[in-house]
């Protein structure tokens, strides 16, 4: 009472008190109960501090096809506040805007130790368990993976679709270590990449048809997911059933700019009678003289597929360079490359490596992202001995 009574004789004494007084006052009343607010007024007039980011309020899995899971939009326009006509209130979240020095982020042999993060991406069109688990098996640090699928817009996509986002959900909300730092589930709107049927789409004649399919739908998930984090982009097809549990620190380790495993299948041996193992992925080659002079005498919309007896190029396929006895660490130069499971340096993407839709240099898609990855100087490699499975073809 007393503090009340000598304010007051203050304000008696002082009239500049008695105008300053009230603003004051009314300052201390705008920073404790409208500053402290911070509405968003771009955003239903909610207050950001209550306001929850998708990643947050969706245990960090985002599937941008479907509304529920979009990113909240915000106004970047100038708001006014009715006390301070000429003060811009900062509407723009904390965070929302972000500063990356990409110099320092680098793509080396100890990737894991140096916490470099790794973007897995596979366009899908059947979901395996098999491919699943096989994922889940990996052992290089899940809080430094990023997985990004592609899924066609048709019957069989949606099959696939519903499977994929409940094995998702179950792992995003697991337990925290055991999660991906990001899941991002594209739908393709483009040429679907699965209108053919299995026994079709290894037909000669619908190679540059479904390949230039393949090649949009890898460039939209690349483009849609890599980030300013990213250190390396692992190309694994949603038929790889089976890999070593180290793949990742496994290729890696060799620091190439783009890094192929060799394809391999699993099948039964009728004659033998026993399990065995066969070649499957021939688009890792080296190329020949046969190849060259092949492709000079095509015309500019024609290209080369690797194994077909209708195209004889006799590159050297990496599939036949396997050696049960030999070192899976061994290396061979290649010219081109599939994307059964291929692992590649994020510069290389960064530098403009992508995947042609079109015929570049008589080469489409995988191979001609390996024909454009040298044209920029970067050097292509294979390891023969290191063996990826393919899931075997009845079962698809």
């Amino acid at each position: 009472m007393a503090s009340l009574q000598f304010i007051f004789y203050r304000l008696r004494r002082n009239p500049w008190l008695t105008i300053a007084f009230p603003l004051i006052t009314l300052v201390f009343i705008y920073m404790i109960f409208i500053r402290n607010n911070d509405s968003l007024l771009g955003y239903e007039g909610l207050s950001i501090t209550n306001h929850k980011w998708a990643h947050e309020t969706e245990n960090t899995f985002y599937f941008p096809y479907a509304s529920k899971y979009k990113m909240p939009k915000y106004s970047y326009k100038k708001k006014s506040n009715w006390l301070f006509n000429d003060r811009v209130e900062d509407i723009i979240p904390e965070g929302h805007i972000a500063h990356y020095d990409l110099n320092k982020l680098h793509s080396t042999a100890e990737a894991a130790l140096n916490k470099e993060q790794v973007l897995i991406l596979t366009p899908m069109q059947t979901f395996h368990e098999q491919y699943w688990d096989n994922l889940l098996q990996l052992t290089y640090p899940r809080e430094l993976i990023e997985l990004g699928f592609i899924v066609p817009r048709t019957q069989s996509g949606d099959v696939a679709l519903a499977k994929l986002e409940e094995a998702v959900k179950k792992v995003q909300t697991d337990k925290k270590n055991q999660r991906f730092v990001k899941v991002t589930i594209l739908r393709q709107d483009s040429k679907s990449f699965d209108k053919l049927q299995e026994k079709e789409r290894h037909a000669l004649a619908v190679q540059k048809e479904r390949r230039a399919a393949m090649a949009l739908a890898r460039n939209e998930l690349l483009f849609s997911t890599i980030g300013p984090h990213t250190s390396w982009v692992l190309w694994l097809d949603a038929d790889i059933v089976e890999a070593p549990p180290n793949l990742i620190q496994d290729m890696t380790a060799h620091n190439k700019p783009v890094l192929a495993a060799n394809v391999y299948q699993r099948y039964y041996d009728e004659e033998k009678k026993e399990s065995s193992i066969r070649a499957y992925d021939f688009n890792n080659w080296a190329e020949s003289e046969t190849g060259l002079e092949l492709a000079s005498q095509m015309a500019e919309d024609e290209i080369i597929v690797e194994g077909y007896s209708e195209l004889a190029t006799y590159r050297p396929l990496m599939a036949y360079y396997y050696d049960a006895n030999g070192s899976p660490g061994a290396e061979m130069a290649l010219d081109g490359v599939g994307g059964g499971c291929t692992l590649v340096q994020a510069d290389v993407h960064r530098d403009g490596a992508m995947f042609p839709n079109f015929p570049f240099y008589h080469l489409i898609e995988t191979e001609g992202f390996a024909k454009m990855a040298k044209r920029l100087n970067h050097e292509v490699f294979g390891l023969p001995n290191y063996l990826v499975y393919h899931i075997e073809e009845w079962n698809d």
